[in-house]
């Protein structure tokens, strides 16, 4: 071993601390309702490990909307003076489950199904792809906040499995 290695070894360590894993990529921001990981990746890609993420949990996707083509399609008569996005789109499912636990907890937990998980790649950020949710609020009794809080760790393990 040279004396170069313990210098080696701790260069390695300091770069995967702070390149963080994928677990502490799905952040929220101070006061936000949302939650977004960031990954490096071709927007096609990324999308479809969504798609499977939702469907190895035995999930039905229900719609897949194209908020990104709706946006440059109809942009010039919105006024949009540049695009938003080099694509958007969301997944929008539910579980049975998991909505009959939140829905006999408190009947009006219905706001809160179906579940979506969006996927975007900003115009000025190409090669960037975001992959969140919204969070569902902690609310009502305790039996509400543990099936709402069920439901938010079920998205956020779809977006960790995308972006991984």
């Amino acid at each position: 071993m040279t004396d170069r290695m313990p210098l080696a070894i701790l260069l390695v360590t300091a770069f995967l601390i702070m390149a963080g894993s994928p677990a502490e990529r799905v952040r929220a921001e101070p006061g936000s309702d949302m939650k977004i990981a960031a990954v490096e990746g071709a927007f096609e890609d990324v999308a479809e490990y969504v798609a499977d993420a939702i469907v190895n949990r035995g999930l039905v996707i229900d719609y897949r909307g194209y908020i990104g083509r709706m946006l440059q399609r109809t942009g010039k008569d919105a006024g949009a003076a540049k695009p938003l996005y080099r694509d958007a789109q969301f997944f929008q499912f539910c579980s049975a489950v998991f909505s009959r636990r939140t829905m006999e907890a408190d009947p009006r937990n219905i706001a809160y199904c179906p579940y979506v998980v969006f996927v975007y790649e900003l115009a000025a950020k190409p090669g960037t792809v975001h992959v969140g949710y919204r969070r569902p609020a902690a609310a009502g009794s305790a039996q509400s906040r543990k099936a709402l809080a069920a439901v938010e760790k079920l998205l956020d393990a779809i977006v960790r499995e995308a972006t991984e």
